[in-house]
């Protein structure tokens, strides 16, 4: 894969649309296939790295679930240390959590208090960019822990949720990366 054409061939060809999942009317990307294909993962991780390296992190922040499988070898490659951000409960010792509004109800992400620290630049990694809630909880708790936002990088953005737009005060001015647009 050279350039950014074949990349984004390459990535689209391998997510599968799974009509009427998790409930009808809604058409689920799923990225197995993707993550199936080592050519395709490879490549996938490569262009992550990237945006990784050109926004200057420091650490690699994976949100769950999907955003574990794709962070971690970023961080990986990137030469980067990588950071789980959990649901509420998961994490044991001394967390910071963040609390944030879904469509119905809320829901808490935590992060190990000592992992992040005032000279980290985060690059926040994951799946897919919807409406961006737990993308913007994810910032404020990297600030919190006095980390410094270097951006956060997608694999997939889905346009028609705004989710960028929900974004752009919690970005500050980092960057945010999206690989495919949908």
């Amino acid at each position: 894969m050279t350039g950014t054409t074949d990349i984004t061939e390459l990535l689209l060809s391998r997510i599968r649309d799974v009509a009427d999942h998790p409930e009808p009317g809604v058409v689920f990307k799923d990225i197995t296939p993707l993550l199936a294909d080592p050519a395709a993962f490879a490549a996938l991780t490569d262009a992550l790295a990237d945006v990784a390296r050109d926004t200057g992190a420091t650490k690699v922040v994976g949100l769950e679930a999907r955003g574990f499988i794709l962070g971690a070898p970023v961080a990986l490659r990137a030469g980067l240390g990588f950071i789980p951000v959990r649901k509420a409960g998961k994490l044991p010792g001394a967390t910071l959590s963040q609390a944030y509004d879904l469509e119905y109800g809320s829901a808490e992400i935590e992060v190990h208090a000592e992992d992040l620290t005032a000279g980290d630049r985060v690059l926040v990694v994951d799946d897919v960019l919807a409406t961006g809630g737990t993308a913007e909880a994810s910032l404020e708790l990297i600030r919190r822990a006095g980390a410094e936002v270097a951006g956060l990088a997608v694999l997939m953005e889905l346009g028609f949720l705004d989710g960028r737009a929900r974004l752009e005060p919690a970005l500050a001015g980092a960057s945010l990366k999206a690989l495919l647009t949908v």
